[in-house]
């Protein structure tokens, strides 16, 4: 989003001039430090995957697919977390559910599919680390944590305490990535045994897990009046930008005192909004992983009926798909 785009969402709404967003700074903006981490973390990557296309590693590197899968993840992070995507997200409420829908519904799973098997198998080998992973990712335990933590997230008591606390913040973060990691798993299967649904199952799961967050999506969207005041209130809202902004610009933000003069929609129009983004976008992703859920069974049926009618050609297949 270049200066053009931000003078742009700095408009005028029914006669209030608001405030242009480059008064944050270029570090509130772009996160310039995010920016290298993810490029180191890019950088390792493909170090790896140089290393074991040269034997060193006496593992498979990630196939074009894995690797297409992290480099998107990690683009789409640094935009959700790193651009003035994440400054507006502390302004708007409903772009801050844009956010948190694409980190834990499509960056958790692309970020998941792009690691290659031989990482999580040596990452299972760890002390403590294997136990902890098959618990968490048992189907039913997964998708109950993720979305009873996602939605005790947005009770406001709680959801407010932790956009001004940075630890806390960074902490919640952090584990309901991990428990939306944990929530894909048992869809994308990505070690062998560990917990692989059938294709009936899978479809199960995913609208068990839509059925779920729906209490949470329509408390949001039906609320009569702002419940977080970290968007309503002037001085809870300054606090919460310490999560963004870097204290030397926040002190000349201050006198503004409201993210009215920042947000071109009114702040319960905004808070509806967020509710349906969050669950319109998690409906989208949903319905593509059922649509392929649904195609891959259909066919993987398909083939065993075949493989009734010709066991020869059935084995032929199978030993195929072994090498």
């Amino acid at each position: 989003m270049g200066a053009p785009a931000l003078n742009r969402f700095a408009m005028v709404r029914k006669g209030v001039v608001m405030v242009p967003l480059e008064i944050f700074g270029f570090r509130a903006l772009w996160s310039p430090y995010f920016f290298i981490t993810i490029l180191l973390f890019v950088f390792l990557y493909f170090l790896l995957a140089s290393l074991c296309k040269r034997s060193y590693l006496n593992a498979m590197p990630p196939s074009p697919v894995q690797s297409v899968s992290f480099c998107t993840a990690m683009v789409l992070l640094y935009i959700v977390k790193g651009s003035p995507v994440d400054l507006i997200g502390h302004i708007l409420f409903s772009v801050h559910m844009l956010q948190m829908s694409i980190l834990f519904f499509i960056v958790a799973p692309l970020f998941l599919r792009g690691m290659p098997v031989w990482i999580l198998e040596k990452g299972m080998q760890l002390p403590v680390v294997a136990p902890v992973v098959r618990f968490f990712t048992n189907p039913v335990l997964a998708v109950i944590t993720f979305n009873i933590i996602f939605s005790l997230y947005h009770i406001p008591a709680v959801f407010d305490q932790v956009k001004v606390t940075p630890f806390l913040h960074s902490i919640y973060t952090i584990v309901l990535f991990l428990l939306a990691i944990a929530m894909w798993w048992p869809i994308l299967s990505p070690l062998p045994g560990q917990y692989a649904l059938s294709g009936l199952k899978k479809i199960a799961y995913l609208f068990a897990s839509a059925m779920l967050l729906t209490p949470a999506c329509a408390l949001i969207m039906f609320a009569n009046h702002p419940v977080y005041r970290s968007f309503s209130d002037g001085t809870m809202w300054l606090s919460s930008m310490h999560l963004c902004v870097p204290a030397d610009m926040l002190s000349g933000v201050a006198r503004y005192g409201s993210p009215a003069l920042f947000s071109p929609l009114p702040v319960l129009q905004d808070q509806q909004l967020g509710g349906v983004v969050m669950k319109i976008m998690q409906e989208i992703v949903y319905g593509i992983m059922l649509a392929r859920i649904f195609f891959q069974w259909a066919r993987t049926e398909q083939e065993d009926g075949s493989t009734e009618k010709n066991p020869v050609a059935g084995e032929q297949r199978r030993l195929m798909e072994q090498h």
